[in-house]
């Protein structure tokens, strides 16, 4: 029966997950992505000074290989943060406040400094790295 509640939950979660970036523009998240370019790569492997986004949504948080991340996004891959699109959503539009809500801790440590408040570019963001698999 638990496992049932869990698969349940899990299929919710993915389905309100999948509204998020089912809104977006790929096109223009592709457009609207050279904002995040100089510090990230789609291509699989490249890391700049943050990790490569090839394949990151569905991806566990801070699993790129060869790239240092900080410990609270380490801890948070610990913690077992996937990322989908909801989760994205969250961490674009703030991701030291998203980090320390998931982590429930008042001190983390984050290198991503950027904010996204408009929810319009970040679904557009979402919806073109849902494509880059």
């Amino acid at each position: 029966m638990r496992f049932l509640i869990v698969l349940f939950a899990s299929l919710a979660m993915t389905v309100a997950a999948g509204s998020a970036y089912s809104a977006g523009d790929a096109a223009r998240g592709k457009k609207q992505f050279s904002r995040c370019k100089a510090c990230h790569a789609v291509e699989a492997g490249k890391n700049k000074i943050g990790p490569s986004l090839h394949a990151i949504v569905g991806r566990k948080a801070a699993s790129a290989a060869k790239y240092k991340y900080s410990n609270s996004l380490k801890a948070a891959g610990e913690k077992g943060l996937v990322w989908n699109e909801a989760m994205l959503m969250e961490y674009l539009e703030g991701p030291t406040k998203f980090l320390k809500k998931y982590l429930g801790s008042k001190k983390v440590s984050n290198k991503m400094k950027n904010k996204f408040k408009k929810k319009s570019l970040r679904e557009n963001i979402i919806a073109y790295l849902a494509t880059v698999k």
